[in-house]
């Protein structure tokens, strides 16, 4: 069996969700591995037969996304290009974890695909949404990269087709220990930002990770570093507990590990801010800007042992292979 697994390459989310199911699925047959994107710092452990630009949205250093990087970087010609070169007719199955370069190459070449991504829980209209309303986004989480079938993955079980969140494994097998310290992850925001906030609240360390950084150094009770893997699941699984984004796969795993976890969403993203609604049902804090006003609300979230018990377990195997059985031409 050959199998296409394609991979949005924004962000570190989608390619570490990867990293635990490539293994898997290769027990079922060769597979390429196709990733498009330009904001990834983690690659997957597995060589890759395609890598497009795609569509990207940039990560700014305030808190929010860079439009105008974002659409500088845009290339719809090339975009065009690619999904129309891509050659499909050799696979039996197709995934697709919200990659729009191979959902749009499958839709014009009149191709099966299966999403197997947490933006399919978007699909349906029970996964928890702000509570101001329809969203011009929402289209995105159809038309991005649409998919003929769909397999999602949330903090919880919303619906039928949606299934709790794949921990990575070196994740679960991590020693969990509290040496006091928060662990930062806060992508859309530059370090220097982080530092001159965080420094305001000197009575705990923070070890912030940052994708705006090449360069380790400390000032004062706060330690910055490059993303490095092995680094932050070491950093995580010792620490007290998790300051990050409205992203979905860094608060799995922190409230999988029993960490307490505060959640800052980007500002105007749509999907972190769902994200940030679904984590307010489980009780984790939410705010959503880093001003001064909010120092208090970090203080008394450093000051309280709020930790959320969860039950995230170990799925993926049997979702792939219910994958492989119910979708791949030559089951």
């Amino acid at each position: 069996m050959r199998i296409l697994f394609a991979v949005q390459g924004t962000g570190n989310g989608h390619i570490s969700r990867a990293r635990e199911i490539i293994p898997v699925l290769k027990t079922f047959g060769q597979v390429d591995i196709l990733i498009s994107g330009t904001q990834a710092e983690v690659l997957p452990n597995a060589p890759l037969q395609f890598r497009f630009h795609g569509f990207s949205f940039i990560f700014g250093k305030k808190g929010g996304v860079d439009y105008w990087r974002t659409y500088r970087a845009m290339n719809l010609p090339r975009l065009w290009k690619d999904i129309r070169s891509l050659p499909l007719k050799n696979y039996d199955l197709i995934i697709n974890d919200f990659e729009p370069v191979t959902a749009w190459a499958c839709k014009v070449q009149g191709r099966p695909s299966v999403a197997l991504s947490h933006q399919a829980a978007f699909l349906s209209k029970k996964t928890p949404r702000p509570s101001d309303g329809f969203h011009w986004a929402e289209t995105l989480f159809k038309h991005y990269a649409p998919t003929t079938h769909k397999i999602g993955f949330h903090f919880d079980k919303y619906d039928d087709f949606i299934h709790t969140p794949v921990i990575r494994s070196e994740i679960r097998n991590q020693e969990i220990r509290n040496f006091g310290h928060v662990t930062v992850y806060l992508p859309a925001y530059h370090d220097k930002f982080l530092v001159d906030y965080l420094k305001k609240i000197p009575e705990v360390r923070w070890e912030i990770f940052s994708k705006h950084s090449k360069q380790i150094y400390t000032d004062k009770n706060v330690f910055v570093q490059p993303i490095n893997n092995q680094n932050y699941n070491r950093s995580l699984a010792c620490s007290a507990g998790l300051l990050t984004g409205g992203g979905f796969e860094s608060p799995s795993e922190a409230l999988f590990l029993g960490k307490k976890v505060m959640v800052i969403p980007m500002k105007n993203q749509y999907e972190q801010l769902c994200n940030a609604a679904a984590a307010k049902h489980l009780g984790v804090p939410v705010i959503y800007q880093l001003r001064e006003n909010n120092i208090p609300t970090l203080k008394q979230w450093l000051a309280t042992d709020n930790s959320i018990m969860v039950s995230y377990p170990d799925e993926t195997s049997s979702i792939v292979e219910k994958v492989i059985k119910d979708y791949s031409s030559k089951s």
